[in-house]
């Protein structure tokens, strides 16, 4: 097989046309050689954009399983919708184990299920196939993160002991496609789609360089809450109902905000808390992702709106809605700040030269499906607590076959839940 690798994306949606290929032109040894996407279209201007950033020349299909079957194809990347996920992984997994591809490893992107039964079944089937395989989940590859990480690590803690207190906040005024509002289709709402960020980006904070993050932290307990604080207004629900074809926030919402703080004990013995805030109910220059790190005698913090770069546009400067600035932008006039990268500042590049190199090596990638599992489960858990109005602790069982009421359409954000203590084995 040539050293080079053949990248596969399965699926053509925002992250890989905006994320995932453009910053392509940074991987080193390998290629994109195929993208799929059920309509074509999508793939299609996939395609076109690994051509003309000459990162490859790929050939564009429908069906997954002819995807894998290209003997180009040395490696897949998903990143397909959450309600078709287990059904793409499971297709793949049958073609590797029926000999008629050839992987060396598949890439999935966050999160790895919409209930812990759904990441446990995409685990086992990969596993099943012995190929390497990797969790998608970008921010743990931030360069400012791993930065500072590494100075409060080698610096403080080499002093003054290990950090006790991560905090990550993802937040932006909505996300881009109609099923992410969906939370049947979705599996939640915000905790489900971007708290799965927030909350790995502080257990890799909080986690020694060097040491595996499910090694060194054990869970231990989860607080957690919901909300719907604007979409679910009259106005706004209206309003997604119109962009969205099937999303009905006045009667079925998905939350718009949550946060959950997470008791985790490190291997040292010691009590350590990350806490976590997402949101897709905030109106600022655009996303906007915030990371602190607290020890006994240091601090570190990371925001990307805290950007390098600013420009200034008077009120006579009027142009097109875009988001050229920053992603998720939502104003074209004042101050603004600008992302200069946007991919390497958010940890794209890295996630994919990372995941490359594994791959060609045929080692274990650092983030795995076991920590997909991993954060699934406390997503789950998170959800549990917020709907009892309880901490609950960790280890839980059967949370296998937990499916949050945002998810069964059944939620109500106007009732409180009214905790009796904690609950938990």
């Amino acid at each position: 097989m040539d050293d080079r690798l053949g990248v596969g994306f399965v699926g053509a949606g925002f992250v890989v046309d905006v994320f995932h290929a453009r910053t392509w032109e940074g991987v080193r040894h390998a290629d994109i050689t195929a993208v799929m996407s059920t309509t074509g279209t999508r793939a299609e201007r996939v395609a076109e954009t690994c051509r003309s950033l000459r990162v490859g020349d790929p050939a564009v299909y429908r069906d997954v399983a002819e995807l894998v079957r290209d003997p180009r194809v040395d490696a897949v990347w998903v990143a397909v919708p959450n309600d078709v996920r287990v059904a793409v992984v499971e297709a793949i997994c049958e073609e590797v184990r029926s000999g008629g591809a050839e992987l060396r490893g598949i890439a999935i992107e966050k999160p790895l299920g919409r209930t812990v039964a759904e990441a446990r079944r995409i685990l086992e089937m990969v596993e099943m196939t012995g190929l390497r395989h990797g969790y998608l989940e970008n921010q743990v590859f931030a360069p400012a993160v791993n930065r500072v990480r590494q100075l409060a690590w080698a610096r403080g803690a080499a002093i003054s002991g290990p950090p006790f207190l991560a905090r990550a906040a993802e937040e932006h005024s909505g996300p881009h496609e109609g099923w992410f509002w969906s939370g049947q289709r979705q599996g939640g709402g915000v905790l489900n789609d971007m708290l799965c960020h927030s909350v790995e980006a502080s257990r890799h904070l909080l986690t020694k360089p060097g040491e595996r993050k499910r090694d060194w932290l054990t869970p231990k307990s989860v607080t957690a809450s919901i909300a719907s604080l604007k979409w679910g207004r009259p106005r706004y629900a209206d309003e997604l109902a119109e962009r969205y074809e099937g999303v009905d926030y006045r009667r079925t919402p998905a939350e718009d905000y949550a946060r959950a703080t997470f008791l985790f004990e490190d291997a040292e013995g010691h009590h350590v808390v990350a806490e976590a805030t997402t949101s897709w109910s905030f109106v600022g220059a655009g996303l906007r992702l915030s990371f602190e790190l607290l020890g006994p005698e240091y601090s570190a913090t990371v925001d990307t709106l805290d950007a390098e770069a600013k420009v200034f546009l008077s009120r006579r400067v009027t142009g097109r809605v875009g988001e050229d600035l920053v992603e998720k932008q939502n104003a074209e006039q004042g101050l603004m700040p600008v992302v200069a990268d946007e991919g390497v500042a958010y940890g794209y590049l890295h996630e994919n030269r990372h995941m490359v190199e594994a791959f060609r090596s045929d080692s274990q990638p650092d983030e795995d499906l076991h920590d997909g599992l991993l954060v699934t489960e406390l997503l789950m858990a998170a959800y549990l607590s917020a709907e009892q109005g309880t901490t609950v602790s960790l280890p839980l069982p059967d949370l296998d076959e937990f499916v949050p009421a945002v998810a069964r359409g059944t939620w109500d954000p106007r009732a409180i839940p009214v905790g009796s203590g904690s609950s938990g084995g």
